[in-house]
């Protein structure tokens, strides 16, 4: 009978259908071409990404008809559709949400605070000296505290971690180059507590090269760093076997401004070449890859996202597979964040909206742990606040908007199928240029990788100025009358200094026979190494003091130039913050008059666009509802006592008018600055020139280099 019933089902479905023929892509185009009214289709419809890639207007099944992925499962190789067959049914992603605090005590109570209240792993972010290996006593005062935790001792580590169990709570540290020492620190905390070591579960990732890539330089040479990995790596499988150790981190060139598949190409880059390191150490495939973690940065273009974690998972799939490792081991682990390019200082409640869009792609893209940036990220450390509406946009997506009910959600999609295929062929076709450059270290020490990202990122500050990459309230629709987030008022010089003074006390309270002899074994000898390290952390050494001890001084660390890590909305933040002095000195926003000429159907689509471009730099546009002569609209103008003029009007009353308002408001104040909002031809531009018009704002002007200028020749921000 229900065979009957679905047949049934099926013929009244295909009648339905039968009422509205398939068109083909041929004729679709050809009704489309017809709304144009004679522009361009491939100009109008098709959109151009950083990548290279042509967006379509629309996509047919024939797009992705030679995709031989297509027919996997969630759960099974290549993994497009994810490595798990039930998806987040079988395991939700863990809400990882940083806690960027300066003190171990500061990222205690926050910690256990949101644990409590939604979160499910740790993620404990390194200060830029932690990092490095260096304790706070042999750091620069700004790289202590800023960042991160300040982390030197097993003490504070006790203190970081005290009241959490870590036999329950999965960790997420992002120990850059010394992960060793961290990973040894945690083993020793857990006894200290205990707690049984080989139930610790998460990532302490060592990434010499992504803190290469974005500090410069290492604690040690490269080929002790991968020593260091392999050593932790073959404990780690025996004594913590749900721990990983490596870690890849693809954030740093999204935040210098890379585009997508350069951002895959070069993880994957990576990635191979810690697999390369290990195997020459003596391990396999099968043993390397279960114990990577791949980390992201979510952007805002939300599909290009969520092909990126898709054809992460391809790619990676297939290179495992060349290297022989078994299905399980093709499985890529992903983090991700949310982007830090994007988030902006001013309207930064905005940054809510991005944070909620990239998180939505990171889920259906398949993540396994998810960090939401805090709204005021940008500006300070998260308050509660913030950290409660970041932690629970992710939580809200799971429980109310369901997003864990399905596995694979955008499987099937003509376009992100298709836009997944175009990303793995050209991600796969820039990690080749890589290996034929020698490998990702050889590609970043000739400085190939950061020439590459550099074009890139100036095509996009260019787009930016221009505003066709738009910031919503910082370059585009800015509110000059919002009230700022207070910045945070924490004193670095008494971080600094308090931190030194704990190192200290720590040192003196902890030195001894035994700790110099420990120091002394790990100088002389790498054998026993792990456990050496647990001793010495136990018996009081830094980790400072721990990378002094073991680092071989006849070995250089490598120096490369670093990638210029930034955030989009920077340039565009500077002017606003020079006009915020300004009105601090001088009690008001620097003016700007808009001389609107004629009647308001007539002015107000050039109005509204100056008052717009004006506002981003921090201008108070002065606007009124239009002069019916030159000689009102010059009186106007002067007794603002606006320095800058913007007039406003169609093309044909500025043939009329504006060579005689130009004159005249020029003779009264030559100190005046005048625009015209438009751009003529040529001959006309000629002559308004010669009539005093300084310049043309217009949709092609690059509106940030146009405000700079003004600003610098206003002395504003002096």
């Amino acid at each position: 009978m229900s065979k009957v019933i679905q047949k049934q089902e099926l013929n009244e479905e295909n009648q339905l259908f039968s009422e509205f023929p398939a068109a083909s892509y041929r004729e679709w185009r050809q009704a489309a071409e017809k709304t144009l009214k004679g522009a361009s289709f491939e100009q109008k419809l098709i959109s151009q990404t950083y990548e290279g890639i042509e967006l379509q207007p629309m996509y047919f099944q024939e797009d992705i008809r030679d995709l031989s992925y297509l027919s996997s499962r969630p759960g099974s190789a290549p993994y497009v559709r994810g490595t798990r067959a039930l998806g987040y049914q079988e395991k939700p992603w863990e809400v990882a949400q940083e806690h960027v605090y300066s003190t171990p005590s500061e990222f205690n109570e926050a910690a256990k605070h949101d644990l409590n209240r939604g979160q499910t792993m740790l993620n404990l972010v390194f200060d830029h000296a932690s990092a490095l290996g260096k304790d706070p006593d042999q750091a620069l005062p700004e790289n202590v505290g800023r960042g991160g935790v300040s982390i030197s001792s097993l003490q504070d580590v006790n203190q970081a971690l005290e009241g959490i169990n870590l036999e329950q709570t999965p960790l997420f540290i992002q120990a850059g180059s010394v992960g060793f020492p961290v990973y040894c620190m945690l083993v020793a905390h857990a006894r200290k507590m205990g707690m049984d070591s080989s139930r610790l579960h998460g990532c302490v990732g060592m990434d010499p090269l992504g803190t290469l890539v974005k500090e410069g330089t290492i604690p040690f040479s490269l080929r002790q760093a991968y020593d260091l990995m392999a050593e932790l790596t073959f404990w780690a499988k025996h004594e913590s076997p749900e721990m990983k150790t490596i870690q890849v981190q693809g954030e740093s060139f999204h935040n210098a401004g890379a585009n997508t598949v350069q951002e895959l190409a070069f993880a994957l880059a990576f990635g191979v070449e810690y697999i390369r390191e290990m195997q020459q150490r003596g391990l396999s495939i099968d043993e390397i890859a279960p114990r990577m973690l791949f980390s992201f940065s979510i952007g805002s273009n939300f599909f290009m996202e969520i092909a990126k974690l898709r054809a992460a998972r391809l790619l990676w799939s297939t290179i495992i597979d060349a290297f022989g490792g078994n299905q399980e081991s093709q499985k890529m682990n992903i983090h991700a964040r949310t982007s830090s390019w994007n988030k902006t200082v001013y309207d930064p409640y905005v940054n809510m909206l991005r944070g909620t869009a990239e998180a939505f792609a990171a889920i259906i893209a398949g993540v396994d742990s998810l960090h939401v940036s805090p709204f005021d990220e940008a500006v300070r450390p998260a308050d509660e606040f913030s950290r409660r509406i970041a932690r629970n946009t992710q939580i809200i997506l799971e429980k109310e908007a369901h997003l864990a009910k399905v596995a694979d959600p955008a499987g099937g999609s003509w376009y992100i199928e298709s836009l997944t295929d175009s990303l793995a062929k050209q991600a796969w076709k820039q990690f080749q240029l890589v290996e034929e450059k020698g490998g990702m270290f050889k590609a970043v020490e000739k400085g190939y990788v950061q020439e590459q990202i550099k074009e890139i990122a100036d095509r996009r500050f260019n787009n930016i100025g221009r505003r066709k990459d738009r910031f919503v309230g910082t370059n585009m629709y800015p509110n000059l009358m919002e009230q700022k987030l207070s910045e945070s008022n924490l004193d670095w010089d008494s971080v600094y200094k308090s931190r030194c003074a704990a190192v200290g006390s720590h040192r003196r309270a902890s030195g001894g026979a035994e700790k110099e002899t420990l120091l002394l074994r790990l100088g002389t000898s790498q054998d026993g190494i792990v456990d050496t390290t647990i001793n010495a952390i136990q018996a009081g050494v830094t980790v400072g003091e721990w990378v002094q001890a073991v680092k071989e001084s006849s070995e250089i660390p490598p120096e490369i130039q670093a990638l210029h890590l930034h955030r989009g909305a920077e340039s565009f933040e500077a002017l606003r913050k020079k006009a915020d002095t300004h009105k601090e000195k001088n009690g008001s926003y620097p003016k700007v008059f808009l001389a609107n000429l004629g009647p308001i159907s007539q002015h107000k689509p050039r109005a509204d666009f100056a008052k717009g471009f004006f506002e981003v730099g921090g201008f108070e546009v002065v606007t009124n509802k239009g002069f019916e002569t030159v000689d009102l609209a010059v009186k106007a103008a002067l007794e603002t006592g606006a320095s800058t003029v913007v007039i406003c009007s169609s093309d044909a009353i500025y043939l009329e008018l504006v060579p005689q308002l130009a004159c005249e408001l020029k003779q009264e104040n030559p100190e005046i600055t005048l625009f015209l909002a438009g751009l003529p031809d040529s001959e006309t531009i000629e002559l308004f020139k010669q009539a005093g018009v300084d310049q043309f704002v217009h949709l092609g002007s690059n509106c940030y280099n146009m405000l700079f200028d003004l600003q610098q020749r206003k002395g504003i921000g002096r």
